[in-house]
C-alpha cells in the first residue's frame, strides 16, 4: 500500500508537496483504515481543486515516477532520448528550471507477510540521477535500513545491501541517465525488481485525455473473449449502473495488417425488447460515454482489487454522474468488497463526494495556486481557518469548499465582454 508520496519542483509546483495516506488521529470511518507494518493507511485519497490549480500535476508526478523507474534502462547514454523524458521543472522563476526535481515514496508490497516498509526515492536534473535511494524498515524495526545509496554530489554509490555479484554488475552498467533500481530490475536483482513491481501493478487513467479515453475504452477485460464467467461479472458490474445491458455478443473478426493475421472483435450489448423475449444488439461503441468509461474502469478495477495495488484517475467525475461515482467509490471504501486493500487516487470537480457521510476529513485533499503561479497540496484534516481552529467532522464540507471556506476555488470575475 502507499504510505506517502511526495514531489518537489515538477510542473507547477515548485516547492515539496505531500501526498500522505497514512490515517491522522480521527475517529470517524475507522474500520476502513488498514494497518499494515506499523502504519495505518487510508484506501482512498480525492483531490479537488479550481481548474489549473495544479490537480493533475499531482497525477502526473506520480506517473512520471512509476514510468521512469520502469523506463530508465532504456535512456543510458543517450542524451536526445533522456531531454525528451526530463521531468517538467517549474518554469516561472530562474532558478528552478537548471535544479533537480525529486520523487519519494513510502510503501509496503501486497502480501509480503513480514509486512516490510519501503521507502524509495530519486532527484534528477537536466544532465541526469543527482541522488537515488532505498531503505527497509522491519515490522518490529525503529529505523530503516539503507539498501543502497548513490550521489552525484558526493560521488558516492554505496550498493551495499546487495550481493556482490550485484554489486558489480550495476556498477559496471550504469550510466548517469539510469536508476540504479530500473538497471538492477533488468538485471535481475531481486530487491530492484520488488521496487519496480510494485510501481508496474499500479494502474493510470487520465480522462482528460481523449487518447487515453479512446484507448481505454477499446481495452477488453483480462478473459473477457474466451471466459463466459468473466463476461457475467462484467454484467454484474454493469447492473449496478445499468440493468438495461443483459448480456454482450463477442463476434471475431480477422484482418491483415502489415501481411500478419490479426485477431480482432466486434462486441455488441444486448438489451431487451419490450414487447417480446428478444434481444437488440447494440454495438458497444454507440453506448453512453458514461458506460463505455465505465467500461473503460473495468479492467483496471478488477486488476487492482485483484493486486491490491493502487488506482490513480485523473478527472474521475468526467462523463459520470455523482452517484456512479459514489457507487465506485464504494468499492475500495468497504473493506468486505476491497480484501486485499488497493487504494483509489483520484482528481475531481465532483463536490457531491464532499460529504461526512462519504470521506473522512484525511481523505480529502485540494490543490491551490498562488498568485506566483506556485501549486500546493494540503489535507481538509490538516486544515485551519484563521482562529487556528481545526475542521470538525459533522461541518457541511462541500458547502464550506463551495463559498471559498478550504481555499482550493477559481477566483471568477463576470463574464462581461458581451456587454452592450
Amino acid at each position: 500500500m502507499l504510505i506517502q508520496f511526495s514531489f518537489k519542483n515538477f510542473k507547477s509546483f515548485r516547492d515539496e508537496a505531500v501526498l500522505d495516506l497514512s490515517a491522522a488521529k480521527i475517529t470517524e470511518f475507522s474500520e476502513r483504515v488498514v494497518l499494515a507494518g506499523n502504519d495505518r493507511i487510508l484506501p482512498v485519497a480525492a483531490i479537488y481543486g479550481a481548474n489549473a490549480s495544479g490537480k493533475s500535476n499531482v497525477y502526473h508526478a506520480f506517473e512520471y515516477m512509476a514510468a521512469y523507474v520502469a523506463e530508465s534502462f532504456k535512456y543510458g547514454d543517450e542524451e536526445e532520448k533522456f531531454e525528451e523524458y526530463r521531468p517538467v521543472p517549474f518554469l516561472f522563476d530562474s532558478v528552478s528550471n537548471d535544479a533537480e526535481s525529486g520523487f519519494e515514496v513510502y510503501f509496503t508490497i501486497p502480501g509480503d507477510k513480514t509486512e516490510k516498509t519501503y521507502n524509495y526515492g530519486f532527484c534528477i536534473d537536466r544532465n541526469g540521477v543527482t541522488e537515488e535511494w532505498l531503505n527497509t524498515k522491519a515490522k518490529t524495526a525503529r529505523k530503516y535500513t539503507a539498501v543502497f545509496y548513490r550521489s552525484v554530489e558526493e560521488n558516492t554509490l554505496d550498493l551495499s545491501g546487495f550481493p556482490k555479484s550485484s554489486r558489480d554488475n550495476i556498477q559496471a552498467a550504469l550510466e548517469k541517465q539510469v536508476l540504479v533500481v530500473s538497471l538492477g530490475a533488468k538485471l535481475k536483482v531481486d530487491k530492484c525488481k520488488d521496487i519496480r513491481d510494485w510501481f508496474l501493478a499500479n494502474a493510470f487513467a487520465d480522462f482528460g485525455d481523449p487518447f487515453t479515453n479512446f484507448f481505454m475504452s477499446h481495452r477488453l477485460p483480462k478473459g473477457f473473449v474466451e471466459d463466459d464467467r468473466v463476461q457475467k461479472k462484467v454484467i454484474e458490474y454493469f447492473a449496478s449502473f445499468d440493468e438495461h445491458i443483459k448480456d454482450f455478443e463477442i463476434e471475431k473478426l480477422a484482418h491483415d495488417a502489415d501481411n500478419k493475421k490479426e485477431e480482432t472483435y466486434k462486441i455488441s450489448s444486448l438489451h431487451k425488447k419490450i414487447d417480446s423475449d428478444a434481444f437488440a444488439a447494440i454495438p458497444l461503441g454507440m453506448e453512453s460515454a458514461g458506460t463505455l468509461k465505465m467500461f473503460a474502469l473495468y479492467p483496471e478495477l478488477q486488476d487492482v482489487l485483484e493486486k491490491g495495488s493502487v488506482f490513480f484517475i485523473d478527472e474521475l467525475n468526467a462523463r459520470l454522474h455523482p452517484l456512479l461515482v459514489r457507487n465506485f467509490l464504494l468499492a475500495f471504501l468497504n473493506p468486505e468488497m476491497n480484501t486485499n486493500h488497493a487504494q483509489l487516487i483520484f482528481t475531481t470537480h465532483d463536490t457531491w463526494q464532499l460529504s461526512n457521510q462519504l470521506l473522512r476529513r484525511d481523505e480529502i485533499w485540494f490543490t491551490e495556486k498562488d498568485e506566483q503561479g506556485v501549486s500546493k497540496l494540503y489535507s481538509l484534516s490538516d486544515f485551519a481557518d484563521e482562529s487556528g481552529a481545526g475542521i470538525r467532522k459533522d461541518e457541511n464540507y462541500e458547502k464550506n469548499y463551495l463559498i471559498g471556506r478550504y481555499g482550493a476555488i477559481p477566483a471568477l470575475k463576470s463574464i462581461n465582454i458581451f456587454k452592450e
